[in-house]
């Protein structure tokens, strides 16, 4: 049982070949249609995707997200925010990979199971990449105006931090 997920990819692509066989669907062509849709759709939001990369690492190498964390620290610990997760807060909307570094710093240094800890777990599994999310599912489809997305996406993150925080200091 504890080896089951070796077995899940090789048992489906076995069961879309067989599926398909007896479907009559020649895989070949009906594979290549599909790469083809997804060379295209990584063409359509490669600016997207790129520039997100840049202005993270730029904005990551400039100490701009020190700088916001540092003043945001004492408000977060008004509203009863652990400040040592403000850097966690400000990067998970922007990248999933940098906010999960700095998820293992948290842990490297106040450990897993700390209220900074368990604070910074929920914070990671109850928010979004939501400019990640927005350049690639808007990319893909073409969409160039986001509208109330952003504002309400970033709400939804910025409360999904604070209820966050006060449940693991509940329970």
């Amino acid at each position: 049982m504890a080896h089951i997920g070796d077995y899940v990819v090789p048992a489906v692509i076995v069961f879309v070949v067989v599926f398909g066989a007896l479907k009559k669907v020649d895989l070949f062509d009906v594979f290549g249609m599909g790469a083809r849709e997804g060379i295209s759709s990584l063409i359509s939001i490669a600016p997207s995707l790129i520039g997100l990369v840049i202005a993270v690492s730029m904005l990551e190498a400039s100490g701009f997200f020190d700088i916001v964390s540092n003043l945001l620290s004492p408000v977060c610990s008004f509203l009863g925010i652990p400040p040592e997760v403000v850097p966690l807060g400000l990067m998970r909307p922007v990248t999933g990979s940098g906010s999960f570094a700095i998820l293992n710093n948290i842990f490297e240094k106040y450990g897993a199971d700390s209220i900074v800890g368990r604070t910074a777990s929920v914070i990671a599994g109850s928010t979004e990449t939501t400019f990640y999310a927005i350049a690639v599912y808007f990319g893909s489809v073409g969409i160039k105006k986001t509208r109330h997305t952003v504002p309400a996406a970033l709400t939804a993150d910025i409360l999904g931090i604070l209820f966050a925080s006060w449940t693991v200091k509940m329970f």
